[in-house]
């Protein structure tokens, strides 16, 4: 069994910060690209970061200068700093993770069950 747990999650005011984690656990034998989802009430969900194996980042164009995200491969851990936070942002945040499996041997794609955050204006 493989979990994704996110933490991090909360109310903040419009131009604060928050930072979001989420762990890895479980038959890992390795985790390719990891990055983190947004989806607010109503609306679809969208890719928010992403980064891979080899620290290459990518970023939707509404979080670029605000957020950054990044892993430290020895805890399976991905993060998300969310700055200059901004009342849009309101969202479930969701972890997702391609992970190389150790036993059955395989590649699978899993999610966390999300975290609240909430901007006020």
């Amino acid at each position: 069994q493989v979990q994704l747990v996110e933490s991090g999650g909360g109310l903040v005011q419009a131009g604060g910060s928050l930072r979001l984690s989420c762990q890895a656990s479980g038959s890992i034998l390795s985790i390719n690209a990891m990055g983190w989802y947004r989806q607010a009430t109503g609306k679809q969900r969208e890719l928010v970061a992403s980064i891979t194996s080899g620290d290459s980042t990518n970023y939707a164009d509404s979080v670029k200068g605000r957020f950054t995200i990044s892993r430290a491969n020895a805890k399976n851990t991905v993060y998300l700093q969310m700055n200059s936070l901004k009342p849009e942002d309101t969202a479930v945040y969701y972890c997702n993770a391609d992970i190389v499996r150790t036993w059955p041997f395989k590649v699978v794609d899993y999610w966390g069950q999300g975290t609240q955050v909430t901007v006020s204006s």
